[in-house]
């Protein structure tokens, strides 16, 4: 545990912006498994879920939740699936 104030004000504040991260990171994993499993019944459904999954994978990077790279991984493996 932190034992100066500074130190448990920081630590209060990462637990703040782990939380947010981690909100972050769950949506653009949940849009991107609905999309793999539209794939397979619903090719138009998928096709009108990809900005979506393409806006909530830009925030990600934006906040610095994923890397820039990895999004671009990310955004071509779900456009291949779709095709």
């Amino acid at each position: 545990m932190p034992i100066t104030k500074s130190a448990q004000k920081a630590m209060r504040g990462s637990l703040r912006k782990k939380v947010i991260n981690d909100r972050r990171k769950r949506t653009m994993k949940e849009i991107m498994k609905k999309i793999e499993k539209l794939v397979k019944t619903d090719k138009k459904e998928a096709t009108k879920l990809l900005p979506t999954a393409y806006k909530a994978i830009d925030k990600a990077v934006k906040t610095g939740v994923i890397k820039k790279n990895n999004a671009a991984r990310k955004k071509s493996r779900l456009s291949r699936i779709i095709k």
